[in-house]
Parts: structure tokens; sequence; C-alpha cells
């Protein structure tokens, strides 16, 4: 599917490129092409997205490189191997295991039910308050999903609300994992382009509050469908019911506080999150080596899959570098005859393309290499471009008939319902991400008026 992805970015850049004459040479156009081709046939052999990128790059280079390669490709994996940045990444993972199997996730949402179940759209208003919230201490979308999926299905039996929208919530809360800071989706990005991953996440904090009252607004217009609860709750039972929000309101300030108040970079942040979530595991009697057990392997295991197929798109993206494509490719891209905003328009559709039928993850490590050139080439600001690329990925997670969000819910339901229930549940909240997006643009002071009273 990576494969795919990228194929559909470079054949569509190069027509467009062609059609207004701003082409490359046919030579460097059949080249292209021939890679596509190559592409689609050994991604077309189920092999590893991990595996396969770093073969692929071995294999362009050996075909088209004259400079000995191979003798760097170990610096090129060691590079992000140990770079102190991605540290955060398993930690964040890692924070967000001890979360779930520690219950606190559970708490969270009971709380936040009792607050905002008599609101036009009862409990899928708590999905969305809830997944932003743990969204805040996970920095993962499928941990999001996976998450407020197990915890909040059980709470919809017997209530009477359309299984459409309660699914197609869960998945919209879900998709905020990776905006709301601290998503490791930033992390990645600004490994790749040298952005700083603390701006990047100031500049989350306006467009993660947009979505979310688009998601609002999307459930109170169909709140008719949605029933209250019977019986009011007496304020002094929400009240009591605060405390189980105090653990993860002290995680959200040690995490983003400390990033925030410029007392710990984002790595060193994860780690207070990780020692936080283990400390109120242990203070609610749910702390066990079998339970840290069972969180160390599945970070672990999560962990190995993304640094593979983020050392196989380094060996890749190095190769391309050598090779000049991104430098052409942007240079290509700013001389056709369109305004910056014509040609965002059109990078923009093709992210929504690829997401239709590939993964976020890869799509973003894949391709960034690739178009962030031909963005600064057209005069974009790295800071906002991130939000926009995270945005995008967002809506891939959860763009039907491929999106990751949409599967895991599927396999949490018990009622043995369609996929296509979830499919058409989170379509509208697409569309009003997808909205989102074009308010962005028409208003980049959305995502950089924070960093910029910050700086």
């Amino acid at each position: 599917m990576i494969a795919i992805g990228f194929i559909g970015t470079l054949v569509a850049l190069l027509v467009g490129m062609s059609l207004f004459g701003a082409g490359p040479g046919s030579g460097m156009i059949g080249e292209l092409l021939m890679l596509a081709g190559l592409f689609a046939l050994f991604f077309g052999m189920g092999i590893h997205v991990g595996a396969a990128l770093g073969v692929l790059g071995l294999l362009v280079g050996l075909a088209y490189s004259d400079r000995p390669f191979w003798l760097f490709l170990g610096q090129t994996v060691w590079s992000p191997s140990s770079s102190f940045v991605l540290v955060a990444v398993p930690l964040f993972l890692l924070m967000g295991e001890v979360l779930l199997r520690a219950g606190l996730s559970e708490k969270l949402y009971r709380a936040l039910n009792l607050w905002l179940d008599r609101l036009p759209g009862g409990l899928l208003h708590t999905n969305i308050a809830a997944s932003g919230v743990f969204s805040a201490i996970s920095g993962s979308s499928v941990a999001t999903a996976a998450t407020m999926g197990s915890v909040a299905l059980p709470f919809f039996q017997g209530r009477g609300y359309d299984p459409r929208m309660v699914l197609g919530s869960l998945a919209a809360g879900g998709a905020l994992g990776n905006l709301i800071p601290p998503g490791i989706t930033f992390i990645i990005y600004g490994l790749i382009t040298e952005t700083s991953v603390g701006a990047l996440y100031l500049a989350a904090v306006g467009p993660s509050l947009l979505v979310v009252l688009l998601f609002t607004a999307v459930i109170l217009v169909r709140a008719k469908a949605a029933p209250r609860a019977a019986e009011p709750v007496p304020l002094r039972d929400k009240l009591r019911a605060l405390k189980d929000l105090g653990p993860t309101a002290a995680l959200i300030l040690l995490v983003l506080g400390t990033i925030y108040g410029g007392l710990a970079t984002p790595t060193e942040s994860a780690a207070l999150g990780v020692v936080g979530a283990i400390a109120f595991a242990a203070l609610d009697g749910r702390l066990s080596l079998r339970m840290l057990n069972q969180c160390a392997e599945a970070t672990a295991r999560n962990t190995a899959l993304l640094g593979l197929i983020l050392f196989g798109a380094y060996v890749l993206n190095y190769v391309f570098t050598a090779l000049g494509v991104p430098q052409a490719l942007a240079a290509l891209v700013s001389g056709l005859p369109l305004p910056p905003w014509g040609i965002m328009l059109l990078i923009i559709g093709f992210y929504l393309a690829l997401g239709t039928f590939m993964e976020g993850f890869s799509m973003i490590i894949t391709t960034i290499p690739v178009v962030f050139p031909v963005v600064m080439a057209l005069g974009y600001d790295p800071v906002w471009f991130g939000v926009v690329v995270v945005m995008l990925v967002e809506i891939a997670l959860i763009s039907p008939p491929d999106g990751t969000v949409l599967y895991v819910l599927q396999g949490m339901r018990r009622d043995g319902g369609p996929i296509t229930d979830v499919f058409a549940g989170v379509l509208p909240f697409m569309a009003v991400y997808i909205l989102a997006i074009i308010l962005l643009m028409l208003a980049p002071g959305v995502a950089l008026w924070l960093p910029a009273v910050a700086g």
C-alpha cells in the first residue's frame, strides 16, 4: 500500500507537470515510471512494509547510483535509532499500556459520563471528551481508539443509541490521538524534517480545539437520534466523580505542563509520564509484575514494528535524496503556473486519496521526504505544514475502506454487525475534519499564534 500511495503522488505530480509544460525530461519520466512499476510489483508480493522499504532502497541505489551508497547505510540507520527525540515513542506507548491495564481509562470515561450524559447527544459527547483527554496522555490514535472502544462500547448496550453514531464518534475520538499533544506522529515529522517538536505541540493546540468543537457540532446536529439519561445525576455524585479524573489530570499536567513550561523535552516528559502512570497504578492496587510484563511486551512489539518501518524508510529516503529526486520535484513543482495555495490543495488532495487505502504512519514516513521540499519551496511554514499533515494522517486512519481505527473498533464489537456501520458512522466526522483543514488554510494563525506567542 505504501508503494501505491507513493506512486499515486509521484505520478500525479509528473502528470500535472507535463500538462503545464513544467515536467522533467522524458528520460527522467521514464525512469520514475519504471520505478513505480517496480514498487507496485514488489509490494504486491506482500512483503512486510519495513523490509520492503529497505530492500527497495538498495535496489534503487544499485540501479541508479554510481556512488558506493552502501558504505553509508549503517550511519543512515544509526541516525534515527540513536535519536534522543525518538525515545519518546516507546515511552508514550508504555504509558498508554499502563493506563489501560491499570483501569484508569475506565474511571476517566465513567467520570466524564456523569457530567455529559444529559447533554443532547448523551454518551456520544463522552466518547469525544474521553478520547480527547486520553489522547493528551497516550500520543497514539490506534491506542486511543482501542482503549476508549473497549471501555465505551459496553456502556451503550441496551440504551437505544444508533450503532453507526456510536462507532463513528469513537472513531472520530480515536483520530484525535495523534493530533492532540503529545502525538507520536509529530515526533516522527519533527525527526524527518528537523522541525522543533515543542513548536509542533504548541501549534497543535488551536487545531485540536477546533476539531473537537466540530465533532461536538456533528453530535448536536444529530442529537435527535441519541437518547439522554432518564434521570439527572445529583451534583454531589458528579463532584464525587471528579476524584476519578485526578490521575488523568495530573498526568496531563505532568507531561504537557513540563513541555510547555520549558522544564523538560518531549522525551523527558514521556519518561515522567511513565513514572506517573506506574505510581497511580500502584496507588490503585493494580500494579504487579505480571501487568508490567504485559505492558513491556506490548510496547516492545509495537516499537519494533514502527522502528523497522522507520529504518527501511530512511534507507529509501537516503537513496532518493542522493539521487536528487526530492530536490528535482521541488524545483519543478515551484515552477508550475499555479499559485502556492493551488499546489497545496493538490498536495492535500493527494494525501486524502492516499488515506483511503494507505496506513497513516507509513504514509508520513514515505512521502514527507519528497513532499516537504516542495512545500518549503512554495514558502509555507514547516510548523504549519506539520499540523496539516498530521491532520491528514488522522483522516487516513478513519478513511474507509482501509482506515486502521475503523478495523480496531470493528474487532471490538460483540453484536456481530457489519463493518459498513463503522464506515457510515464516521463519514460526517471525516467531512468536518476536512473542513477543519480548509479553515486552517484560510486562517493559518489558528496553528501559528501560540508558537509565536511562546517564542
